[in-house]
């Protein structure tokens, strides 16, 4: 008895085909670029930026020629990744500088609104891999954190706390230690899990507000104590 041969149709061609036959389309070109953008992020998050283009065509399940049609060359392709993953909310900012809410909600607020952006897979691995191995690839992200986030929401608890604005680099310097140490114990929770494998728990946002909690009820005075001895320096006659 002759062997039947099953037949499908396509709904774009409306013909029959035999099933080893069928036609595969050719997808439009932002999607294969999303497709690439999409792999690479996993790619750098789990194997971190060394290879040869060859090797990451692979890995990413395409040809190298397909590769550099949409992005001419390595670098292009780790700049279009940094877009993707290193997004920024300009409402962070509105947000550190409503007077309108109290300065230990803002900053809650603010915290758990962007925790929830940077303790991703990706964000914390590429951005480990990133510090290691390509100098200065951090560098714009760090410089707009300075300027953005770290800088106004000192001078926000500044003017919170009735405390003049910092008269010097001295000083600048000691409100930018200050906000780092809170900063990097919210970014350790992801270096935590994503670099260690270690638990952490789910509740980020409880664990947010303690480190706050803590954090204003230290820095003021800090702010205080290092003005007084600035005062005491600039008053002190030279030798």
């Amino acid at each position: 008895m002759p062997r039947k041969v099953v037949t499908v149709e396509t709904a774009s061609q409306g013909k029959l085909h035999e099933p080893d036959k069928l036609v595969t389309r050719r997808l439009a070109p932002e999607i294969r670029e999303r497709q690439i953008v999409q792999k690479a992020v996993d790619h750098f998050a789990t194997h971190g930026f060394s290879g040869s283009t060859r090797e990451l065509a692979r890995q990413l399940g395409v040809t190298q020629p397909l590769l550099y049609r949409y992005f001419p060359s390595k670098e292009a392709l780790i700049d279009r990744v940094y877009e993707e993953v290193y997004q920024w909310d300009t409402s962070w900012e509105h947000l550190i500088k409503d007077r309108s809410i109290p300065i230990q909600q803002r900053m809650v607020q603010f915290y758990s609104l962007y925790s929830k952006v940077i303790l991703r897979r990706e964000w914390i691995r590429i951005f480990i891999f990133a510090g290691l191995t390509r100098e200065g690839i951090n560098s714009k992200y760090l410089a707009r954190l300075r300027e953005r986030v770290f800088l106004p929401v000192m001078a926000e608890i500044r003017s919170a706390y009735d405390l003049p604005a910092p008269t010097g680099a001295r000083q600048r310097e000691i409100d930018l230690e200050l906000i780092w140490s809170l900063h990097a114990s919210i970014f350790y929770l992801g270096v935590r899990k994503w670099i260690y494998g270690l638990p952490v728990k789910e509740d980020v946002d409880d664990h947010i507000a303690r480190q706050i909690d803590a954090f204003l009820n230290g820095v003021p005075d800090a702010l205080k104590h290092a003005s007084k001895e600035a005062v005491r320096a600039k008053s002190a006659p030279r030798a």
